[in-house]
C-alpha cells in the first residue's frame, strides 16, 4: 500500500495528509473547488482552512476526484458528514475495486440516521469488507504540527483494521486497532452534542464543576445510546469515546464547543453558523441524536436539551435549569 487518496481539503483532510504523507509513495489530496485546490498547489498551503503548514511537494492537490483516486491504495474520506453522500456517489464511478476506504468523518446522516461507513457502503453498492474508520481525540492544527495523538482504527474484519493501522502509524500518531466500528462511529458523532453543552456552560459563565457533571452525564448518554444500537460499551470508555469527547468539550480549538460558548453569550445559531468558515457537525448531529434516540426508547436529557437549545430557540439558562430538577435517580 503505497498510493494514498484524501477526499476532502478542510482542516482535517490536510492534516491527515500532512501527518500521513511521509507513509505513500504518493498522496493525492481532493478539493471540490478548483480555485482553492490550484491555490493549495501553487501556494503549498490552505490558507482557508490551515493556514501556516507548509504542503510538501510529495502531496498533489486536485479537483479532479478521478485523478485523485487513481490507483490508490487507500482513500481516505474526509468530507461534512452531510455531504459524504454525495461525494461518494461521484466517487462511485471512479473508485478502483481494490482501494480500501477509511472514514474519518464524524457525524450521522439527516434523515437516514445512518453512521458514516453505511452511508459509504450503501452509495457505492458495496459491503463493509473494504470499509474501515478512524477516530480519537484530535485537533488538526496539533496533529499538522506533529504532536503526539493516539486514535483507533477500527473494521469489521480485524486483519483489515490490523493491516491499516500498521500502514498509518507514525512517530507522532499512535493508532489501536478495533472490530467495534459502531461504537467507534457513535462515539465520535455524539460527542460533538455534548461539547455544545459544556461551550454552553462557559457561555453562561458556570465553571469547571459544571463541565465536568455534563460531560460526565454526557458520556452515560452516549454510551447508553450506543449500546443499544450494538456498540461495546467498552470503546466508549476509550480514545473514540471519553478521550475524544474529553478533547472536544473543553479543548479551545474545538468548533463545537465554540458554538456552545457562543449561545451561552447571548448569540443566535444562525448568526454563529454564518460566521464560521467550517462545520460545526454536531448541530446536525443532534437532531439525528434526538431522533435515534426517541426511536430506540432511549433516555437523553442532555442531547434532547441540546435539541430544544439548537431547533425550538429554547432559553440556553432554562435548559441547564431543567437539567438540574429532573427527579432524583442512581447513576
Amino acid at each position: 500500500m503505497n498510493r494514498l487518496a484524501v477526499i476532502g481539503a478542510g482542516s482535517w483532510g490536510t492534516a491527515l495528509a500532512l501527518a500521513l504523507a511521509p507513509r505513500f509513495d504518493r498522496t493525492r489530496l481532493w478539493a471540490r473547488d478548483r480555485d482553492r485546490a490550484r491555490e493549495m498547489e501553487t501556494a503549498r498551503e490552505n490558507r482557508l482552512y490551515l493556514p501556516g503548514f507548509t504542503l510538501p511537494q510529495q502531496i498533489e492537490v486536485s479537483s479532479h476526484l478521478s485523478y485523485v483516486i487513481d490507483q490508490a491504495d487507500i482513500a481516505l474520506t474526509v468530507v461534512p458528514a452531510q455531504h459524504l453522500r454525495t461525494v461518494m456517489l461521484e466517487l462511485s464511478v471512479c473508485l478502483p475495486r481494490e482501494t480500501i476506504l477509511v472514514s474519518a468523518t464524524k457525524g450521522i446522516e439527516e434523515g437516514t440516521l445512518r453512521r458514516m461507513s453505511q452511508v459509504i457502503a450503501t452509495a457505492l453498492g458495496d459491503g463493509s469488507e473494504r470499509i474501515a474508520v478512524l477516530s480519537g481525540p484530535t485537533f488538526a492544527q496539533e496533529i499538522a504540527a506533529g504532536e503526539p495523538a493516539a486514535v483507533v482504527i477500527a473494521a469489521e474484519d480485524m486483519a483489515l483494521a490490523e493491516s491499516i493501522q500498521r500502514v498509518f502509524a507514525t512517530p507522532a500518531l499512535r493508532f489501536y486497532a478495533s472490530v467495534d466500528v459502531i461504537g467507534v462511529e457513535l462515539g465520535a458523532a455524539l460527542k460533538n452534542v455534548i461539547a455544545i453543552g459544556a461551550g454552553i456552560c462557559r457561555g453562561l459563565g458556570l465553571g469547571s464543576n459544571s463541565v465536568a457533571a455534563l460531560v460526565t452525564r454526557g458520556l452515560a448518554e452516549i454510551t447508553r445510546l450506543a449500546v443499544a444500537l450494538g456498540a461495546s460499551p467498552r470503546t466508549l470508555s476509550g480514545l473514540a469515546g471519553l478521550g475524544d469527547l474529553v478533547l472536544t468539550a473543553t479543548g479551545n480549538l474545538s468548533r463545537n464547543r465554540y458554538v456552545g460558548l457562543q449561545l451561552g453569550e447571548g448569540r443566535k445559531l444562525q448568526d454563529i453558523l454564518a460566521s464560521m468558515s467550517m462545520v460545526a457537525e454536531g448541530v446536525a448531529t443532534c437532531r439525528a441524536a434526538h431522533q435515534l434516540g426517541a426511536q430506540h426508547g432511549i433516555d437523553l436529557p442532555i442531547i434532547n436539551q441540546m435539541y430544544c437549545v439548537l431547533y425550538e430557540s429554547k432559553d440556553p439558562l432554562q435548559a441547564t435549569r431543567e437539567l438540574m430538577d429532573r427527579p432524583l435517580t442512581n447513576e
